[in-house]
């Protein structure tokens, strides 16, 4: 957060459900105002009833904007399409032009789709592209000028560790959610040969399923299935402690939510983030991750940088 006196903004993408909402609401909560932006928008925020079900269609940025205003944050709701390169520009440009300022970039839009190759089309396969790591890379690039303005920016992308496991069942969506990972692991090293030390992006996955849109009809088919479900509050409590820890711990790296409050955080006691009183979630990530260094790590070799030879030849 900022220590000058001026308050910070944080613009939460995909945050009209689930765990982007708790994520928006968790940052004002904790004095970020917040630009809450996703593609449902609806035109009456007064419905009823009020706030409505988290995990439904009837929660839209509108809404949550006015959740975060009638506990008394400051928040607006800025419509985006991320699979459209120009509407992400837009919306930067909207944050810039409504609160001069840009502190946190959380990038929480996705599109899913579980199923073998050759189930898959290419539809379907090219909107998963787009709206996660395309609108990413998009949010990214139109974001980095003003997040480097104070050399403090923040970027946490909802990604997961890269492990073989992942792929299996769902090759499409994890080319994506992956690259997601890829790019954290990338921009990191640029914050790092740049010199900009105070600056960071970091990937969190959940160690443990969360209640959330994506979740709601398992649970509806099988009300059991509420055993294996976490509260959002952990995901955006995890994303708090990050903000809060220096660059240097957080930037590059994949983060498993519950892995990282256990580490920085000092929590050993998960049980109060069960959606169901007393029952133990299911871990659903691995407990160990591979290590993706290798002995080779700072040997470049001759290194190429096509935008010095497009300058060498102007």
């Amino acid at each position: 957060m900022a220590t000058n006196g001026e308050q910070p903004v944080a613009l939460v993408v995909g945050a009209s459900r689930g765990i982007g909402r708790q994520v928006a609401i968790d940052l004002a909560a904790n004095g970020y105002a917040v630009v809450v932006a996703a593609k449902s928008y609806s035109k009456d925020p007064n419905t009823t009833p009020f706030p409505p079900d988290p995990n439904s269609r009837a929660s839209t940025i509108t809404t949550v904007e006015r959740e975060i205003r009638e506990a008394g944050g400051k928040a607006t709701a800025i419509p985006v399409d991320t699979s459209d390169a120009a509407s992400v520009e837009r919306l930067i440009a909207r944050t810039i032009a409504t609160y001069h300022r840009l502190d946190v970039l959380v990038y929480n839009s996705g599109a899913i789709w579980w199923g073998p190759v050759e189930d898959t089309t290419m539809k379907r396969f090219q909107l998963m592209q787009r709206v996660n790591v395309e609108g990413l890379y998009g949010a990214v690039q139109a974001a980095l000028p003003h997040l480097k303005r104070r050399g403090t920016g923040r970027i946490v992308v909802v990604s997961p560790p890269i492990y073989s496991r992942f792929f299996r069942g769902k090759t499409a969506y994890a080319v994506g959610k992956v690259g997601m990972s890829v790019l954290t692991k990338g921009l990191a090293m640029d914050f790092e040969r740049q010199g900009l030390r105070g600056m960071a992006v970091t990937s969190i996955w959940p160690a443990v399923s969360i209640e959330s849109a994506a979740t709601e009809p398992f649970s509806r088919k099988d009300p059991s299935f509420a055993n294996d479900l976490r509260k959002p509050t952990i995901f955006s409590e995890a994303i708090l402690a990050m903000l809060s820890a220096p660059a240097s711990v957080v930037n590059g790296q994949l983060e498993l939510d519950e892995d990282f409050l256990r580490r920085h955080a000092g929590i050993t006691d998960f049980s109060k983030y069960s959606v169901m009183a007393g029952s133990s979630p299911r871990r659903i990530m691995p407990a160990e991750l591979p290590d993706l260094t290798v002995k080779e790590q700072d040997d470049e070799g001759m290194r190429h940088d096509s935008v010095e030879d497009r300058k060498a030849k102007l």
